[in-house]
């Protein structure tokens, strides 16, 4: 089964929990805090792997959930850190992030690897908190937790090559006669359901990658027939073969043909306008053909190859065509604005640290920092203490003030309400 779409969940593992201890030994008088720290959490990292060819894997893991980490121990012996969690997919696997929209990872190059959920750090023991105002604190920190995010995981075909065309213009049968390719082959629409790769070798010796994608027809780009749901492994060739029925023997005519291609081509991604065309004239060997080749060179004035895919004539000549245009045709990244490595597409922006709302007579503050920050402290009385000390360092007593908020309102983080203390 061909899956080039899936939508799952993942979860990395929690950072082990710091731990308070003491050291208490003979002849140790003021043995001071003995609390190691916990160990990271695991991270969910894809893979790419040259024997994958489909999603079908991820299909039925709908949470994707990474170990957490090993907690700290006294005599300050610090957790374990978690194995990471490698899953492989195939070359062509872009990741996006559902929630915000933007793209984590592009992997197309064999063992290219993203962190796609980061594992959350170890916390700290009571040793990582002694100062000098302080030498025997008497807390310590839960595991940062791990990220979690809801992903999209779409796969974009590898290929030089793809061949658009509408349903039955031959495109199957012409991969099927230049490569080893063994595509299904039948009298009506739609007899390609997936999209099918063959390796070409060209009568000079030169080789790319073609890919036959199901027949687009009109309103392939908002969802029409198979459209959308393959138009986007075009957007990774270098070249679009456009093959037509010359011969219009489907009662369609040829320049329409070509017209309503171009235009889903456009309406999906305008981007696949600027990629060159080779233009396969194929069935020439039907009647009415050499008409319509005519009238279609004459209104657009391209260069156009004649084919006859079930005689094989023409092929040839068609294929050093397009080995001559990959030849002058250099590789674009799929995403612009690429800084770094090829699967690092975009950083985050910098989010605001915390937003306040007032829900009735309660004051709610919200925030992935403020949330983290909750989610690791262990509420003893020192717990507490440092947990109130980071609110106001991070200006939240000053926003509530500004808000209006008086002593002995109450104030809810996530599922803790306390009184507001100036």
């Amino acid at each position: 089964m061909f899956v080039d779409e899936v939508i799952i969940k993942v979860k990395a593992g929690n950072g082990g929990d710091g731990c308070t201890a003491f050291r208490r030994e003979k002849y140790v008088p003021d043995g001071g805090p003995f609390g190691g720290n916990g160990g990271r959490g695991a991270s969910i990292i894809f893979k790419t792997d040259l024997g994958l060819r489909t999603l079908l894997d991820l299909r039925y893991q709908k949470l994707i959930r990474a170990p957490k980490g090993c907690n700290g121990e006294g005599k300050n012996r610090n957790g374990k850190k978690a194995d990471d969690v490698i899953i492989k997919v195939p070359v062509g696997t872009t990741v996006k992030d559902m929630d915000t929209g933007l793209i984590i990872a592009d992997l197309t190059k064999e063992n290219d690897s993203a962190i796609i959920a980061q594992g959350g750090r170890g916390g700290r023991g009571n040793t990582a908190f002694a100062t000098a105002s302080n030498p025997a604190p008497n807390f310590s920190e839960h595991g940062e937790p791990g990220e979690e995010r809801t992903l999209k995981v779409e796969l974009r075909l590898l290929a030089d090559v793809g061949f658009v065309g509408m349903p039955s213009v031959g495109k199957s049968t012409i991969l099927s006669k230049i490569s080893a390719s063994k595509p299904k082959i039948a009298a009506y629409h739609f007899t390609t359901l997936n999209p099918n790769l063959g390796v070409v070798k060209t009568i000079d010796g030169r080789t790319f990658v073609a890919a036959d994608l199901p027949g687009l027809i009109k309103g392939a780009s908002l969802g029409e027939g198979l459209g959308d749901k393959f138009l986007k492994h075009i957007q990774r060739t270098r070249v679009i073969a456009h093959i037509i029925d010359m011969s219009g023997q489907e009662g369609r005519n040829p320049i329409d043909d070509y017209e309503i291609i171009n235009k889903e081509l456009r309406d999906f991604d305008e981007k696949l306008m600027k990629k060159p065309q080779v233009i396969i004239a194929n069935k020439m060997d039907l009647e009415g053909s050499k008409e319509n080749l005519r009238k279609f060179k004459e209104k657009y004035g391209l260069m156009v190859y004649e084919t006859s895919a079930i005689t094989s004539t023409g092929l040839e000549d068609a294929l050093v065509a397009i080995a001559d245009v990959l030849d002058k045709e250099e590789e674009k990244p799929l995403f612009e604005d690429e800084s770094f490595e090829s699967h690092v597409l975009y950083k985050f922006k910098k989010e605001t640290p915390f937003t306040i709302t007032r829900d009735n007579d309660i004051y709610v503050v919200k925030g992935k920092e403020v949330e983290k920050l909750f989610k690791m402290t262990k509420f003893t009385d020192e717990g507490a203490v440092r947990f109130a000390r980071k609110l106001r360092q991070m200006g939240i007593d000053e926003k509530l003030l500004e808000m209006g908020a008086k002593y002995g309102d109450r104030v809810q983080i996530m599922d803790l309400i306390f009184e507001f203390k100036e």
